[in-house]
């Protein structure tokens, strides 16, 4: 990594479950040499308690994310916006790296079936921190 921090944003349709998890994960795993944002095109009231237990089983405390509605502004502050199920809500600026994670959305999942959402979230963070230190 150079000099500059790179910004990250996660956007999902609710910011409750999947881009809340990956930002817990980018957090846990990149510390300070990433700035983590979330967000979601109709952000829901809470984040998913289930997706909450699910991280709390890999030791990664997500209760203080809030979902955030997502800002132009705040795609445009990014270097890497990944996008989880939002469709065509989130803008598209020139000389982003945008990705697009097909993942199924936790909403109303029980643990049993969130874990391996979780298990392929934390796969693809992972490989993403590894990109972003080369």
């Amino acid at each position: 990594m150079t000099d500059h921090r790179p910004t990250v944003l996660f956007v999902c349709v609710h910011n409750a479950g999947r881009s809340q998890m990956a930002a817990g994960y980018l957090q846990h795993l990149a510390g300070d040499r990433v700035t983590v944002l979330s967000a979601g095109s109709e952000p829901a009231d809470h984040t998913n308690p289930v997706a909450v237990a699910a991280m709390a089983e890999d030791g990664i405390d997500i209760t203080a994310g809030r979902p955030t509605v997502l800002e132009t502004d705040t795609v445009r502050a990014s270097d890497v916006v990944i996008t989880m199920g939002c469709g065509d809500a989130c803008p598209v600026f020139p000389g982003k790296r945008y990705e697009d994670w097909e993942l199924t959305d936790p909403a109303g999942l029980p643990l049993e079936q969130v874990r391996p959402v979780r298990d392929e979230i934390r796969r693809r963070v992972t490989a993403l921190v590894a990109e972003l230190d080369a």
